[in-house]
């Protein structure tokens, strides 16, 4: 006599979506998020904050998008079709880049807006020196 189980096993290709998933996303953020933020902190350090760097803007999307990851992952791996957990895993994938490609962003607009901020500036100088 068998015994069934009352609950149904997961297809491999639940566990398949969401272990490449998880691991795109661990690849983004070791080797795209770590090396850019700390290359724009750097940067901003450098020049004395001529850059700046909207650091909890950064962390506030970075904490965000670590729960929205987390969360379509825990979908992905609970979920009885495998399609659905291929959606849910490229989901994840796709917040993980636009949560790396924020920084960038916000530096550059931080910076567009330093740039024409100092334009006056340079412009008072450049008349102080030639007395004009």
């Amino acid at each position: 006599m068998r015994v069934s189980s009352s609950r149904a096993r997961r297809p491999r290709g639940v566990y398949i979506a969401t272990g490449v998933g998880a691991a795109l996303t661990a690849i983004i953020a070791l080797a795209l998020y770590l090396p850019l933020v700390g290359f724009l902190a750097a940067t901003t350090a450098s020049t004395a904050g001529l850059v700046p760097f909207p650091f909890a803007g950064v962390v506030g999307v970075t904490l965000l998008g670590l729960v929205v990851v987390a969360g379509a992952l825990l979908l992905a791996v609970t979920r009885r079709r495998p399609w659905m957990s291929w959606t849910l895993a490229i989901i994840a994938v796709l917040v993980a880049l636009a949560v790396t490609v924020f920084p960038l962003i916000a530096v550059a607009v931080g910076s567009a807006d330093r740039a024409s901020d100092i334009v006056p500036l340079l412009i008072d100088l450049w008349q102080r020196v030639t007395g004009g």
